[in-house]
C-alpha cells in the first residue's frame, strides 16, 4: 500500500508543479487563449493521484501484487500517463510561444502523445481487469 501512495504522491507533485508551470508560463508570456498546458495538471492529479490513491485501497485489501495483469499494469500505466502529460506540455509550449511547427513536426508530437494515450487506456483495461482477479477474501 505504502508503494502506491508514494507513486500517488509523485503525481501530485507533479500535477501541482505542471499547474505552476502553465500558469507562470502564460503570465509571463501574456497569453489568455486556451492552450495544451492547461490539461497537464488534471490528467497528472486524475489519472495519477487519484488511480493510485484507489489503487493503494484495493492493494490494502487483497493481494494485487501477485497478478500478472496488475504488475504489466504497473508498467504499461507508468508509462503512457507521463507521456502524456509531457507531450501536452511540449504542445502547450510550442502553443504559448507561437512557434510554427513542420507538419512532420506537429505530427510527431500527435504521435507520441497518441501512443501516451493508448498505454494509459490499456493500463486502465489491466487495471480492471487485474481487480476483476482479486481473491474474494479480504488478505489478514
Amino acid at each position: 500500500m505504502k508503494k502506491y501512495l508514494n507513486i500517488s504522491l509523485i503525481y501530485a507533485i507533479a500535477a501541482m508543479a505542471g499547474g505552476v508551470f502553465y500558469r507562470e508560463f502564460t503570465k509571463f508570456n501574456n497569453y489568455t487563449e486556451a492552450t495544451a498546458l492547461g490539461k497537464v495538471h488534471t490528467h497528472l492529479f486524475l489519472l495519477g493521484m487519484v488511480i493510485f490513491l484507489l489503487t493503494a485501497l484495493f492493494a490494502a485489501r487483497y493481494h494485487l501484487e501477485e497478478i500478472k495483469t496488475f504488475r504489466t499494469f504497473m508498467w504499461v500505466y507508468n508509462m503512457g500517463v507521463p507521456l502524456t502529460a509531457l507531450m501536452l506540455a511540449v504542445r502547450g509550449v510550442t502553443q504559448v510561444l507561437g512557434l510554427s511547427l513542420s507538419a512532420g513536426a506537429s505530427a510527431s508530437i500527435s504521435g507520441i502523445a497518441g501512443i501516451g494515450h493508448i498505454l494509459t487506456g490499456v493500463g486502465m483495461i489491466l487495471l480492471i481487469l487485474s481487480l476483476k482477479k482479486v481473491e474474494p477474501e479480504a488478505k489478514s
